[in-house]
């Protein structure tokens, strides 16, 4: 489904945005709401394990408004609809703006988010930065994203390298029913096994985005915070635009944390992070697919990602700040010498046709780490296997070598030597084509050979990304005064939602070891 005024006559719109992604106590909020119902419902939850209505308001007058045929690229424009000052008793964290109207005797509803962040660091255990900008890759509202889209001879298949901030979020990013599936499958097929995509079968057949699991609140930093709040700890938020856009975002705080698909990041983001590690804090990375520089501008309220180096208007004016990949060569600065691990390394498993008979969890190497105290993890052994599949979707490696059993960086790309591969899972860049070309789902192999044959031209085109394999991994290392674990997979967290012992061991250990304290609460044993 795609969501876009007039998209599909005689149905209900309803749809909202705020005016920013955060918002410190004090602030207003400025709600902007696009409907043809003649009046509707507001209401503002806190979300996480105990959802709090802060706010509601009924019976306000709907309007529609005029629209650009590219708000996905300039924004919607809609003028304000109502202003809401943040309370100083609301706690930091992520809020959901739910619309209700009645629409020819259906009830209907829609949600727009923003965050609210702590005006002091005091009392947290950690701080969670939302990955708005892995969102604002997928957010297909209004037609188009930095995959597809625009119209070309095939249909609207052409990605859009601006994505704007002023326009809804596309529908399953931040609500979905329980339940619903997400990329990474979960069964054992047999033999003569012919891949489906149930993510995208389940967004056709009950009006959801195709990108509903791809990205965001619903699917990834929902169920590890749910988790977090039920375990004791004390979660404060900020989103990837404040660690662009304020020098001090991390500051106060001993362990800043990510979550679920982490793919987009600009220059600046990655200075406050690897800052904040250096001078002696702990970042704990549940995610995956660490991959793409992106630049965002605060003047059009806008996100650029054009993927193909000779495309950006930077391309051979500024080459570091060209967004593409960040293990292209002339950027100089390889992914992993901010997270220790990349999607270059990496990067499918159970997604679509690749891997489909793997474990579907970490084969664990070094037992005897710190994140695996009390785990009762052996060399060789597998946590988080099918059908929970904590190792799924799109994973992050390092090119590595094997010792006497053991997994070593090399250090080919960028990668620190002492880089601690703790666990690992096969892992692959694309999917071969067994059906003839009836399947033409999950990142197909000739998709991502012509991706990279883009990106380098004629250059040669590094060993450590030239191979169609590659391997998902939880690693750590210490970078300056500070510390980096990194899980490197986007579904780790649902081993946090099946509530599986090894997953849940690890994950407690490392926000234990990197907050520095214990948390409290009712914390699990």
């Amino acid at each position: 489904m795609v969501e876009r005024l007039g998209e599909y006559p005689g149905e209900a719109e309803l749809w909202c945005y705020a005016d920013k992604f955060s918002y410190m106590p004090g602030e207003s909020v400025s709600i902007k709401v696009h409907t043809n119902a003649t009046t509707y419902d507001l209401e503002i939850v806190r979300d996480g394990a105990e959802p709090t209505v802060v706010f509601t308001q009924t019976g306000l007058t709907g309007q529609e408004h005029r629209t650009p045929v590219d708000a996905y690229a300039v924004g919607c424009g809609w003028p304000e609809a109502l202003s809401v000052t943040v309370d100083p008793t609301w706690s930091s964290g992520f809020y959901l703006i739910i619309l209700r109207c009645n629409y020819r005797g259906r009830l209907i509803e829609r949600e727009g988010f923003f965050v609210v962040r702590a005006a002091s660091p005091a009392g947290a255990d950690m701080v969670l930065i939302h990955t708005t900008s892995t969102m604002l890759a997928y957010n297909d509202w209004g037609g188009a994203n930095h995959y597809r889209g625009l119209p070309d001879d095939l249909g609207n298949d052409v990605p859009s390298p601006v994505s704007s901030t002023q326009r809804p979020v596309a529908r399953g990013m931040l609500r979905k029913p329980i339940g619903a599936p997400r990329n990474a499958h979960t069964d054992m097929p047999g033999p003569g096994w012919i891949p489906r995509h149930p993510p995208y079968e389940w967004a056709w057949h009950n009006g959801y985005s195709r990108h509903h699991a791809d990205a965001f609140w619903a699917t990834y930093e929902r169920p590890f915070v749910v988790w977090a709040e039920n375990q004791g700890f004390a979660v404060h938020h900020i989103t990837q635009h404040d660690l662009h856009y304020d020098v001090d975002a991390l500051a106060g705080y001993s362990c800043a944390v990510i979550v679920g698909h982490d793919e987009y990041w600009t220059w600046e983001m990655r200075d406050r992070i690897d800052s904040f590690v250096d001078a002696g804090g702990g970042l704990a990375r549940f995610g995956g697919n660490f991959f793409w520089q992106v630049r965002l501008d605060a003047a059009t309220n806008s996100q650029t990602c054009y993927k193909i180096p000779d495309l950006d208007p930077l391309y051979g004016v500024d080459n570091t700040r060209v967004t593409t990949a960040w293990d292209w060569n002339p950027i100089q600065r390889p992914a992993a010498a901010t997270m220790g691990l990349t999607g270059m390394g990496g990067i499918y498993a159970r997604y679509g046709a690749t891997t489909p008979r793997s474990s579907g969890g970490f084969t664990v190497y070094r037992p005897d780490h710190w994140a695996l105290e009390g785990s009762d993890l052996y060399y060789g052994d597998v946590f988080g296997s099918a059908p929970i599949v904590i190792a799924g979707f799109e994973l992050d490696g390092v090119d590595y070598t094997f010792r006497q059993g053991l997994p070593y960086a090399t250090g080919a790309d960028g990668a620190d030597t002492e880089l601690q591969i703790i666990a690992m899972v096969p892992a692959v860049i694309g999917s071969r084509d067994h059906w003839n070309g009836t399947v033409p789902i999950g990142s197909p192999l000739a998709e991502a050979d012509a991706l990279f044959g883009a990106m380098y031209g004629d250059e040669e085109v590094p060993a450590h990304v030239a191979s169609e394999y590659g391997s998902g991994m939880v690693a750590e290392y210490s970078r300056g005064d500070g510390i980096v674990f990194n899980a490197g997979s986007c579904e780790w967290v649902q081993g946090l939602v099946n509530h599986d012992f090894f997953t849940e061991k690890i994950t407690r250990n490392v926000l234990t070891r990197l907050s520095g304290r214990a948390a409290k609460g009712n914390r699990a044993s």
